[in-house]
């Protein structure tokens, strides 16, 4: 007995504003029911001694000591700026 109906895979395409035809439907029924056999699988796995995980591998985040530094000298930053005055880059207006 198939776990999902041929009405419940139309009423899901409908919601999901899909044309599909009586020939997929039939395909997508078939398929959903095995996604749902395999997930029901799953249920019959022992997991108690398993701890709750987001990833399955132990990642942790490796970053760098946060030391300042100086930056670029202004002179050198707006002296390939297409457009500068004052030590600024004129860039073109966005706003009206």
């Amino acid at each position: 007995m198939s776990r999902i109906t041929t009405d419940q895979v139309k009423h899901v395409a409908n919601l999901a504003r899909l044309a599909i035809t009586e020939e997929e439907v039939e395909v997508f029924t078939n398929q959903l029911d095995a996604i749902i056999t395999f997930a029901e699988l799953l249920n019959e796995v022992d997991t108690e001694n398993v701890k709750p995980t987001s990833h399955v591998l132990d990642m942790k985040n490796v970053m760098r000591e946060d030391i300042p530094k100086k930056g670029l000298d202004n002179e050198e930053v707006v002296k390939n700026a297409p457009d500068h005055i004052d030590g600024y880059i004129r860039v073109p207006s966005i706003l009206e």
